[in-house]
């Protein structure tokens, strides 16, 4: 079974399947924009007329973030590094307790629409555009990459159509969020969640069948060393440990959770106080559930080829694409079953897309349009509608680009760390210290991201040896078959990986090997750090100067 060179392609079953998912998706766009169509306010439209409850919130939030990239990255994480990425499981707790004691109060008693807002009735209003320009910048960098990434790995092995794939799905998913608004989102959401756990429920099962049971998936994964979960190692330059996975996830879940517009927008959206934070920790059954599947699916993609790796034998040419290899592999021969998995990872990608368009058009008509202008409400929705329409089209001309990007698809997900984690730092800033000022706000932020972004980019042009990010063995002992160019694949060699480029000075190559989930840690303590010294030192100023300008006019 594992011997098969090439992999099987999509029968007819399969695309109505994947079809299916995207017209269900786009009638829900079609049954919100008629039943609301008397909407008043922009507002209604953005947030769904904060009438929602907590249960398709909470999946929604759930599903928000858990893109494509999880559906196939994850389990080829699992594969090639080991199970310990489950300790997100922790950094989600932490996330969730911190979002609704310290974020989710300040922003639902507002009431506002943008948590930039926020920034500006805190600090000033520069601090707030700056604020949601990085925002806009961050989110359209991270969304082409979401449409792109998974219809590359999906076409190399399903031989799915490229483009049809990418210009379908950002099209099904700007039609509705211009339509319906945030609550069809919301209820597209809650359908997408459900066919990304069924697309991870059959591979899983199918794998289990094909193994002989749960055990011996878990006995191949114990014996290739695949479930490494007692990793307490605190050096903060390796990988993934218990540390970074808690840690650093933590930061960068919070900066998700916390502040992003995508998730705010939907928790303040809730009918009442209790019902945003219900929505909180039910999405936390939903993120486990998730996190567990992938991971699972991880070890049944171990257990298959773990004497005969496809990657190393060059049957696949990245990680990305083991998952959609084994599913043409195994479920190959059940016309229909390929099809729901390329509509779950599909799924992960229009849930994530369709809340950044959602999120990119609240903040630009909250923070761009409405503070400048005078327009009715009834205009500022047809204007929403109509940034929906913008960003859903830029994105889709974001993907084209993230083609040309090639390999930096992990630099795309740093992008968060790196944006996110001082953009957490300056909310922070504002919410948790009254000492802080605008001017503390701004020099914190610039700071924390220069820094990041140095890192950041140090990271990608010096990449950590494997010592650090410690990749486990494959092996190719059992492949027995003839591949393309007539060779016999019957060895057992390793490819070799060659880092040509060494970093200059020690400390340096510390700091650029740095653990790529400690980037928002980072960013966020410099821009809390800089803004309080800064706000202390101006703060000062200030003081002094009004002293001295009293004690002149005594005189």
């Amino acid at each position: 079974m594992s011997g098969s060179s090439v992999a099987g392609s999509f029968a007819v079953a399969d695309y109505v399947v994947f079809a299916v998912m995207l017209l269900v998706s786009a009638a829900v766009g079609v049954y919100f924009a008629w039943t609301d169509r008397r909407q008043r306010s922009a507002g209604d439209f953005l947030t769904g007329g904060r009438r929602l409850t907590a249960l398709p919130v909470s999946m929604s939030l759930s599903a928000s973030f858990m893109s494509a990239i999880t559906v196939l990255g994850n389990p080829a994480e699992v594969y090639r590094y080991g199970a310990s990425i489950a300790f997100y499981a922790v950094s989600y707790v932490v996330t969730m307790l911190l979002t609704s004691e310290v974020f989710l109060p300040v922003f639902y008693k507002l009431s506002i629409t943008s948590t930039y807002e926020y920034l500006e009735l805190r600090f000033n209003r520069a601090t707030r555009l700056m604020g949601t320009m990085l925002f806009i910048v961050q989110t359209i960098l991270y969304t082409g990459i979401v449409i792109y990434a998974p219809a590359l790995a999906l076409n190399q092995v399903t031989g799915l159509d490229l483009w049809g794939a990418v210009i379908s799905t950002g099209v099904v998913c700007t039609f509705y969020c211009t339509m319906g608004g945030l609550k069809a989102v919301v209820w597209t959401d809650v359908i997408q969640l459900g066919v990304m756990l069924a697309g991870f429920l059959t591979v899983i099962i199918r794998s289990v069948v094909l193994q002989g049971g749960v055990i011996n998936i878990i006995s191949d994964s114990q014996q290739g060393g695949r479930l490494n979960l007692l990793d307490f190692d605190p050096n903060p330059l390796r990988r993934h440990t218990f540390w970074t996975l808690s840690i650093g996830g933590t930061f960068i879940w919070l900066s998700i959770y916390g502040i992003n517009q995508a998730q705010v927008q939907r928790y303040i959206s809730c009918k009442s106080m209790t019902h945003a934070r219900l929505s909180l920790f039910i999405n936390l059954l939903g993120l486990w559930s998730i996190l567990l599947s992938s991971v699972f699916a991880g070890m049944c993609l171990f257990s298959v080829y773990k004497s005969c790796d496809p990657w190393t034998t060059g049957l696949i040419s990245a990680p990305d694409q083991l998952m959609p290899y084994l599913v043409m592999d195994i479920l190959g021969g059940y016309p229909g079953l390929p099809g729901l998995f390329v509509a779950a990872a599909y799924s992960g990608s229009l849930s994530t897309v369709s809340s950044s368009i959602n999120a990119l058009a609240a903040v630009t008509v909250e923070d761009i349009i409405r503070p400048y202008t005078n327009f009715s409400e009834k205009r500022l929705t047809w204007i929403s509608k109509g940034m929906s329409f913008f960003y859903g089209i830029l994105c889709i001309a974001m993907a084209g680009l993230a083609s040309f990007m090639g390999g930096i698809l992990q630099a795309a997900v740093s992008i968060f760390g790196i944006i996110g984690g001082p953009l957490l730092g300056l909310f922070t800033l504002g919410i948790l210290c009254p000492l802080a000022n605008s001017k503390g706000a701004l020099s914190g932020l610039l700071s924390g991201m220069a820094l990041s972004l140095w890192v950041g980019i140090g990271a990608q042009i010096y990449p950590p040896s494997n010592a650090l990010s410690q990749p486990l063995p494959l092996s190719t002992d059992g492949c027995n078959f003839t591949t393309a160019h007539g060779s016999n694949w019957t060895s057992s060699a390793l490819p070799i990986q060659n880092f040509t480029s060494v970093a200059p000075v020690s400390v340096l190559t510390d700091l650029y090997s740095l653990s790529y989930l400690y980037f928002s840690p980072l960013g966020t303590i410099t821009a809390i750090g800089v803004g309080l010294v800064v706000s202390v030192l101006t703060g000062k100023l200030i003081f002094l100067s009004s002293q001295l300008l009293s004690f002149t006019e005594t005189l």
